[in-house]
């Protein structure tokens, strides 16, 4: 019996901010800063190609489910398309280009020779066992197996994946090509040639990139009120890494709702209940509880979006009260919320900077797949710091340049004009 997965459908739901038209609107903007042709500016706004299929996997029951998963290929004028994979059941294909295309303007603020990919899954992977997960995930690692290589295009972890997903997409392609091939993916675990410094990488770059913020507008990071929607990966990486800094973390949300000390908290021990009770809410009796809303609006010093895209509206933007705010996660404003913080002198460090951390690091252990030399965790974390600092320094010197009010909108300015030489002096293949 196929059961069909109707309920897992991606349609964007009415009411939401489709990603896909977001990016679009934020090139566009960029676009009137450019000496671009309209002809290249479209070019740049859409995928290159977008494969959309169906998976059919046995469920431990022997029933079968079939999944719609995607991979979007945006664009590899620098590079080999690079994006992470991820499990929700909110993917849809618009979503996976939206995110391919941050993925290729990613890559070029931070000026690696890198493009854009992104993939995904229509799944809740909390509703099946782990060996579903694993028939899932090679199943889709065969139906890309004609599109990767370490030449070609480099998946990573994204939500509800990482390393041991990008294990099997590794092993699985590696056995049908009969080969051995590390950099064909990245985001691996270290025994099966991941990169020291990847887990924390995304959360490294989102402080790295706050604190020279904070510097540019004369602000002390020292002592600092900090708030942190998303308490995965990035999210509780950064917090911790900001507490280090000296700043104070003082909120933070997963989704079931959020935690407030006005004094501040252990990042880590806030983590490590999580990690036990499934919920940061319970951590510490002292602790108030709030809404994950209260958190993005709490009047804090800098606040960090770590979860999903469009986490603030124009509505909600309207009560956002932090002076900085640094994007863990990717498109967490809506470009009507953007044009809201820019009225109100709200200093966004975009997420092609903030959390470019992630895909600088899988270039670092793509880089030392090829090589078959591996490096310490500090040398990854004193050339991701370079790395992210020049971009940040390129964004500013842009902002100044072209008497800009939004950073964002500075980013993309670097990171298009960087796409569009490059395919400019690549020339036109008939």
């Amino acid at each position: 019996m196929l059961i069909p997965a109707s309920e897992k459908q991606a349609d964007m739901a009415e009411g939401t901010t489709n990603p896909f038209e977001s990016l679009q609107s934020q090139i566009d903007e960029a676009a009137t800063h450019l000496e671009i042709g309209d002809d290249l500016i479209e070019r740049l706004k859409h995928p290159e190609r977008v494969l959309e299929t169906n998976l059919t996997v046995e469920r431990d029951d022997g029933e079968l489910e079939r999944f719609t998963a995607f991979r979007s290929q945006f664009n590899a004028d620098r590079g080999p398309y690079k994006g992470g994979i991820r499990y929700h059941p909110q993917v849809s294909r618009d979503e996976v280009k939206a995110l391919s295309g941050w993925m290729t303007y990613k890559t070029a603020i931070v000026d690696i020779p890198l493009g854009g990919g992104k993939g995904g899954i229509i799944i809740d992977p909390d509703e099946y066992s782990d060996d579903e997960l694993e028939r899932v995930t090679r199943t889709f690692a065969t139906e890309l197996r004609p599109l990767i290589g370490e030449d070609r295009d480099i998946p990573a972890p994204d939500v509800n994946t990482g390393q041991r997903e990008m294990n099997w997409i590794k092993d699985t392609y590696e056995s049908l090509e009969n080969t051995t091939e590390p950099g064909v993916i990245t985001g691996k675990n270290l025994a099966s040639g991941g990169s020291e410094g990847r887990v924390e990488a995304t959360g490294r770059s989102t402080v790295i990139a706050a604190r020279e913020a904070f510097d540019y507008l004369d602000k002390d990071l020292e002592g600092a009120t900090v708030a942190v929607q998303g308490y995965g990966n990035a999210g509780w990486i950064a917090a911790k890494l900001i507490d280090e800094m000296g700043a104070t973390v003082v909120a933070a949300s997963d989704s079931s709702g959020g935690i407030y000390n006005p004094d501040g908290f252990d990042p880590v021990a806030a983590k490590d209940h999580k990690n036990e009770t499934g919920s940061i809410l319970g951590y510490e009796e002292s602790v108030e509880e709030l809404t994950n809303e209260d958190v993005l609006t709490m009047d804090v010093d800098l606040l960090i979006p770590a979860a999903l895209e469009n986490a603030i509206d124009a509505d909600l933007a309207e009560n956002v009260s932090a002076d900085v705010i640094s994007e863990a996660a990717n498109g967490p404003l809506t470009p009507a919320a953007d044009e809201v913080l820019e009225d109100e002198d709200v200093f966004v460090i975009p997420d092609i900077l903030a959390n470019a951390g992630g895909v600088t690091v899988s270039y670092f252990e793509w880089v030392q797949n090829r090589q078959r030399f591996y490096w310490s965790e500090s040398k990854v974390n004193d050339e991701l710091e370079e790395i992210i600092v020049d971009a940040f320094d390129a964004l500013v010197d842009t902002l100044e340049e072209h008497d800009l009010d939004n950073p964002r909108t500075a980013a993309y300015v670097v990171a298009i004009q960087r796409v569009a030489d490059a395919f400019e002096e690549a020339g036109t293949f008939p």
